[in-house]
């Protein structure tokens, strides 16, 4: 049920009395008439007319509503494309008195289920892998562009490779050559960055 209600009440204004809370009602699809009973117990007869009978349907027309009680009566309209408009009588008193609506049932809206997952894309057969996607994302925010990154990374790593070496072998040839990669990584990445 979409939790629309329509309100009718019965023995508000003596034993037989019926009264809608309204004379026109809308809803988007499926609704609840809610009896609502002031008084002694009552048989209440419920009926549909217009478009509304094609499309919408109740367990039953007659109900039985005790004593000051409340009996919820769902009201279901089958899958429909446009508004559908007809009217619901409900009457009580074997039919003495009757009260009638106006009803209006519009197609329901679709709903989309969100849930954590919306927020992960969903993983395609061409998206990047997770190394080249940390390479993306941080090229983009740092506004390097990819090929430079690599040169950096390259040098960063003949540096690394050269320090130890020179810790390994020593000597000043050893530091000499760490000084050269060093200045060879850093004229390759000022002549990209340019």
């Amino acid at each position: 049920m979409s939790g629309e209600e329509l309100l009718v009440r019965v023995g508000h204004d003596g034993p037989e009395a019926i009264e809608a809370a309204t004379d026109t009602f809308e809803a988007r699809e499926s609704f609840d008439l809610v009896l609502e009973n002031e008084a002694g117990p009552a048989h209440v007869h419920c009926r549909l007319e217009g478009d509304l009978s094609r499309v919408a349907t109740f367990d039953g027309t007659n109900h039985y509503v005790e004593a000051e009680s409340t009996l919820r009566v769902p009201v279901a309209v089958g899958s429909i494309e446009d508004d559908r408009e007809g009217r619901l009588e409900v009457s009580t008193g074997y039919g003495s008195t009757t009260t009638v609506v106006d009803v209006t049932v519009s197609p329901a809206r679709h709903r989309v289920e969100v849930d954590e997952t919306l927020a992960d894309p969903p993983r395609t057969e061409s998206d990047p892998i997770p190394l080249e996607r940390t390479v993306r994302t941080v090229t983009a925010t740092a506004g390097v562009d990819p090929a430079t990154l690599a040169v950096a990374l390259l040098g960063a790593l003949a540096l690394a490779l050269g320090v130890a070496t020179a810790a390994v072998v020593g000597g000043p040839v050893a530091i000499l050559g760490v000084l050269v990669v060093g200045v060879g990584v850093g004229v390759a990445l000022s002549t990209l960055l340019r």
